[in-house]
């Protein structure tokens, strides 16, 4: 499974990012944004700790919203 620059650069090279930067400025997104803890977000990402961000990955998609946004990003890969 690609990381997350990995993703980015694949996003950026379909012409992708401003898609998915509507994505996380949409209603869902900024919900989300509101109900994680930015510092366990910066830390999971700056550790790169698997099992912290599959935490949060599970935190996020276990919301109407996350499952959502997960949805609209699936769609921007095809």
């Amino acid at each position: 499974m690609p990381n997350f620059e990995q993703l980015g650069k694949e996003l950026e090279r379909r012409g992708k990012t401003g898609a998915l930067k509507r994505l996380a400025e949409s209603d869902d997104g900024k919900r989300l944004a509101r109900q994680l803890d930015a510092s366990e977000v910066s830390e999971a990402a700056r550790s790169g700790d698997p099992a912290a961000l599959a935490k949060l990955l599970r935190g996020v998609l276990s919301t109407p919203e996350g499952q959502r946004l997960a949805k609209g990003v699936e769609e921007l890969m095809k």
